[in-house]
């Protein structure tokens, strides 16, 4: 491979957590032909938009970044710009017609063509398309991981769910998992190169290994993954009830290292809605799940995913959820205002909420939420934890911060004695709605 000097690249991550795992992918194939990561837009000759259309806010905040791309590339016309992820598998050649600076598009399942199409753009000018999904999601590819002692290591990808409002299964498709060797192999790389904390990653992890037919599922893969040496804390993303068992609450109960942060999202405590969600349980299903997490792991941290304004959802309907949050008491509930998507059934469905009152449902929804957040953080006052330092926090450098197991962040003023990676003891002070104070213990 011919190596280019003097060449940067600009690159911008959109959504979810596989998005940033992508990016790393992408950021590695760009690494391995000599390219160098830049945070000024100007300077790059490649700018990749990683991006994502689960939400119509988030296909906004992209198009205006697109629209920004063309003043960029006026001043520069040899630069390649690159948009790549779920909105390019769903938009195709759409994007080149809504904006012609556009050189390449590459879907999801096509992250090994970058380098092809860099080539292919270099030697003449035009647009690239690659969006095929037949093609196998996992590719060996070289990875630029952006974090010091964490890692994004994906398990599987697709989704076979099809809850109504979801657009996930279009751009992604159906469920392919890694053979649980190839997902060892990569964390013990990993462990080697001295990260201690890795998250396992998929649309839905616990459907893991059920298209391999084999017997494997995320039970053993926990299990294989328990027993590398060198890792501390295993984390997972995303949980789906329908396929939760309690084999698998078995399992990461009886881990070492897997945390005791589960996010098991629920969408709706009504049953008329999670049906016509298509989500594939009914909320006492949903609760036997949630009692039986907490027998076995008693120090267990729980949050969950709530959409508000879901086509139909009445009143009761709404307070039905209100009634689940005051009956589960979340440590925290990521709440989100339903938000149609085209080619998605429920974007059809009749008696749509006007967007006035799923607004105020919300906020209700979250004046809730908050009171149980701010209680189970207060009851971790004056208690210590054992956190992995991840540096200073956004606003200011003299005051970093670290996560527990379950998830928590804690800040404290910083003194010099910790660096970032360090595993350290914090005590909390005080605890507030959203994160915790708290001071190093010496």
């Amino acid at each position: 491979m011919d190596i280019i000097e003097n060449k940067f690249y600009f690159l911008l991550t959109y959504g979810c957590q596989m998005n940033e795992s992508d990016s790393e992918r992408y950021a590695g194939q760009l690494e391995s032909l000599g390219y160098r990561r830049t945070e000024d837009m100007d300077m790059a000759d490649v700018v990749l938009l990683n991006t994502c259309c689960v939400r119509e806010t988030a296909e906004g905040k992209i198009l205006g970044k697109i629209g920004e791309l063309k003043h960029v590339k006026q001043h520069n016309p040899n630069l390649i710009i690159a948009v790549t992820g779920c909105m390019a598998q769903e938009w195709q050649d759409r994007l080149f017609e809504r904006a012609p600076h556009i050189d390449l598009v590459i879907g999801t399942h096509n992250i090994h063509k970058l380098i092809e199409l860099i080539r292919e753009r270099q030697a003449n000018s035009g647009h690239y398309l690659e969006a095929d999904m037949t093609v196998p999601a996992f590719h060996d590819l070289p990875t630029k991981r952006f974090q010091k002692f964490f890692a994004w290591v994906p398990i599987m990808n697709g989704c076979n769910k099809f809850c109504t409002y979801c657009i996930v299964p279009y751009v992604r498709g159906r469920e392919v998992s890694r053979p649980i060797a190839d997902i060892v192999r990569e964390i013990e790389e990993i462990a080697k190169e001295g990260y201690k904390e890795i998250t396992l990653l998929g649309q839905n992890v616990n459907s893991y290994g059920l298209d391999l037919k084999d017997g494997t599922d995320f039970s053993a893969l926990l299990q294989a993954v328990d027993r590398i040496d060198g890792i501390e804390r295993v984390r997972y993303m995303t949980s789906h009830p329908k396929d939760m068992t309690f084999a698998m609450i078995d399992a990461i109960a009886d881990s070492k290292k897997v945390v005791n942060h589960m996010h098991l999202p629920i969408q709706s405590g009504s049953d008329e809605l999670l049906k016509k969600m298509n989500r594939g349980y009914t909320v006492d299903q949903y609760m036997e799940l949630v009692e039986y997490a907490r027998k076995r792991i008693p120090d267990l941290v729980l949050t969950t995913d709530i959409i508000v304004g879901f086509p139909g959802e009445t009143e009761e309907m709404f307070c039905q959820t209100l009634d689940l949050l005051k009956r589960v008491q979340y440590d925290m509930a990521y709440t989100f205002i339903y938000s149609p998507r085209t080619g998605t059934p429920a974007a059809k469905m009749d008696h749509q909420i006007p967007q006035e009152e799923k607004s105020r449902r919300l906020q209700r929804l979250m004046d809730v939420q908050n009171v149980y957040s701010l209680q189970l953080n207060q009851a971790m006052e004056h208690k210590e934890y054992e956190v992995i330092v991840e540096g200073p926090t956004k606003n200011d450098e003299n005051h970093w911060f670290g996560r527990t197991t379950g998830n928590k962040m804690i800040i404290w003023e910083h003194d010099g004695s910790a660096a970032v990676g360090d595993t350290v003891k914090v005590a909390v002070d005080k605890g507030q709605t959203w994160v915790l104070k708290g001071h190093l213990i010496h």
